[in-house]
């Protein structure tokens, strides 16, 4: 099965992705994870995740989810009315 691992490098940092590995199970996944992506003390935390739980968009898809929707009018900035005494925006 393939596992994506994410490393934490240090407290109050998210979890980034770092690579993925094969393993028959999540516990031989973690300890391979250890071996491979953190031998040089890197990580404080270790997830992996099996990659048929991911969902990910495909890259054709980047269109319709990254374009900014023309029905929500509040997120253009020339929705918010300026006030005259507000000067240099």
């Amino acid at each position: 099965m393939l596992y994506e691992v994410f490393i934490r490098s240090q407290h109050g940092v998210a979890h980034k992705h770092v690579g993925s590995l094969h393993a028959p199970d999540a516990e031989i996944a973690m300890n391979n994870a250890r071996d491979i992506f953190t031998r040089r003390n890197e990580g404080i935390s270790i997830w992996v995740v099996p990659s048929e739980a991911i969902t990910a968009s495909a890259p054709g898809d980047k269109q319709p989810l990254f374009d900014p929707a023309q029905t929500k009018v509040y997120r253009h900035p020339g929705f918010f009315k300026v006030p005259p005494e507000v000067k240099n925006i």
